[in-house]
């Protein structure tokens, strides 16, 4: 269960859960390991756990906290309105909800409201709080005065302007803090107990060591989310999460800052990790970072040192002109090589996103750029996304403006959708092109060239492999984005999309079955072939001195431009850097 103590005579219950989304039948996406923590919930936990260490409902009232994250765990959503009832006060509150998971998050709060519960969404689970504080108290809520400063001080910025109106009975629908971001400096920790890491493949953890983006990308919506104001924890703050996590014996950790490199104290903060490794902590990182990362000095050879053995990439496209389109003005691809060759030095498994239907895009310019990555950039995982208007950027924004139709259905807002028109591509052209990348950058021969530029540059060869099987299988096998894959697919019959029909037990449980049956063996079939393409290329001397295009080291000579930057030479911007302009190679 959660923090609570023992001489508290009432009890508020807080249940919180982190919503999963819909698959095309309607059935909660769902596993028994999941692959990527939720730092929303770590968060959000990690706040409560300090209302509730500081007594913030007074002293005979104990706060009790469950935390559920849907993609690993089945919420019994009769077992938690038994809970809070018999508890006689308490909330539930959805955390973290993204587009493509309104439509859930909707049903099981449909389900919680018609049992009179409270519900809240994202932040507003801590403002409930201090509304139940008055009633369970005796005392008006801004009147809860916490022990330790630095929480006292996150926790009146948090909540400027509420109180007047929580004290009247009139709590907000809605909650703007945009324009006043809080310090991260002393925020809470976001620490989830080992029970709920646990269903995480591989035991990850979460933190962010830093909020908001100075760029401008119009697909994103982090500025409009976390701000374009740049914030950041402290060395101090993230050894605390690192170990109050390593106390429980969790040691890796995906680091959710969008882009680490440009975290003001990111070296300072490698430089506490790298010291927690010598003192015999073994962290290991996931960081994201930009396609720059390796033009700031030393961040790549210490991020390695910190425990950094993955790293994600925000590659997005090769093509300057669709890069331009979207203000992704960041990404220089003359410096793409050079980039993933640091990576590869540190050996550091590089891991990229790729966007497709950008303007411009058709299907044979996208099979192009395919193939000319699989040739000339030494990229280990690639991962393919449509380009989706998502509600809170500017793209969502303009397209709304001009009256641009754009699905109604928000559980298809999940990138591997086509959610809007295209200027070239009907959705059926642009959804096959999608499912044909997958399968375009997967060939057995391309997995053996990632194999042996593994084993030429010091990777892990079962590391890689392991997640290219993952990559290559889950969306024809699972039906669902590698980001959204888990290892062993739960179905459950009840849980099924608000309006459609629960299936008979007579036909859903014959039919889970064989489909159980052919996943596995699908799944058995991949990983096989891959592992007979891993032992070929282990068992070769010559995959020790394998070099190909990709793993030529770049350098600034006009002479050494690569091919596919000559390919878009007619496109690439008069930047700072920017080689030469020459007439495009068609």
């Amino acid at each position: 269960m959660g923090h609570g103590g023992h001489m508290g005579k009432r009890t508020f219950k807080v249940v919180l859960i982190k919503p999963s989304h819909y698959d095309a039948e309607g059935y909660v996406i769902q596993w028994w390991r999941s692959t990527i923590p939720s730092n929303s919930l770590a968060s959000v936990y990690g706040l409560l756990d300090g209302c509730a260490q500081d007594h913030v409902l007074g002293p005979d009232v104990d706060i009790e906290i469950d935390a559920y994250d849907e993609c690993n765990t089945i919420v019994d959503v009769k077992t938690t309105i038994r809970e809070i009832t018999a508890a006689g006060s308490g909330f539930v509150g959805l955390v973290g909800v993204q587009s493509n998971q309104f439509p859930r998050a909707l049903d099981l709060g449909r389900r919680f409201r018609a049992a009179n519960l409270p519900v809240g969404h994202r932040r507003v689970p801590c403002q409930r709080l201090h509304r139940y504080a008055a009633r369970f108290a005796g005392r008006p809520s801004g009147r809860a005065r916490p022990r330790h400063h630095a929480v006292r001080r996150r926790r009146r910025r948090s909540h400027d302007g509420t109180p007047a109106c929580i004290n009247g009975g009139a709590a907000k629908p809605i909650y703007n803090y945009l324009g006043d971001l809080p310090d991260m400096a002393a925020a809470a920790l976001p620490v989830l107990p080992r029970r709920i890491v646990t269903r995480v493949a591989g035991h990850y953890a979460s933190f962010d060591a830093g909020r908001g983006c100075p760029f401008q990308c119009s697909f994103c919506t982090i500025i409009n989310v976390q701000g374009r104001k740049s914030r950041y924890r402290t060395p101090d703050d993230v050894e605390a999460i690192v170990r109050v996590n390593a106390a429980q014996g969790v040691t890796r950790f995906f680091v959710t800052d969008d882009n680490f490199a440009r975290n003001r104290n990111w070296e300072p903060i490698l430089d506490r990790l790298i010291m927690l490794r010598d003192q015999g902590l073994k962290i290991r990182l996931i960081l994201q970072v930009d396609t720059l990362c390796h033009r700031v000095p030393g961040f790549i050879e210490k991020a390695a040192r910190a425990g950094c053995n993955a790293v994600f990439i925000g590659l997005e496209n090769i093509n300057p002109e669709s890069l331009m389109g979207t203000k992704k003005r960041q990404n220089k691809i003359w410096e793409y090589r050079e980039m993933l060759h640091a990576w590869r030095d540190a050996q550091v498994m590089t891991w990229a996103g790729y966007i497709l239907g950008f303007p411009t895009d058709t299907p044979e310019s996208i099979a192009r750029d395919i193939e000319i990555i699989k040739r000339e950039l030494p990229i280990d995982i690639l991962e393919f996304f449509c380009l989706t208007p998502l509600p809170g950027s500017e793209d969502h924004k303009n397209l709304h403006a001009r009256r641009v139709q754009m699905d109604p259905d928000m559980n298809k807002y999940d990138l591997e959708h086509v959610c809007t028109a295209h200027p070239i591509m009907s959705k059926e052209t642009w959804t096959q092109v999608y499912r044909d990348a997958w399968s375009r950058y997967y060939t057995d021969a391309h997995v053996e060239t990632i194999l042996r530029r593994a084993v030429a540059s010091g990777l892990s060869p079962k590391k890689i492999v392991d997640a290219l099987t993952v990559f290559s299988g889950a969306t024809w096998i699972e039906g669902v984005h590698p980001l959204q894959f888990g290892f062993v697919r739960r179905k459950i019959r009840t849980q099924r999309r608000h309006g459609l029909r629960l299936e008979s037990p007579l036909v859903f449980y014959p039919r889970r079955a064989v489909e159980f049956a052919t996943v596995a063996l699908r799944w058995i079939r991949l990983m096989r072939r891959y592992r007979m393409i891993m032992r070929k290329v282990v068992a070769d001397a010559a995959s020790r001195t394998y070099t190909d295009e990709a793993l030529v080291v770049a350098t600034h000579s006009e002479e050494a431009v690569c091919d596919f930057v000559q390919t878009f030479a007619d496109k690439i911007p008069k930047t700072y850097g920017a080689p030469p302009r020459r007439v495009a190679v068609r």
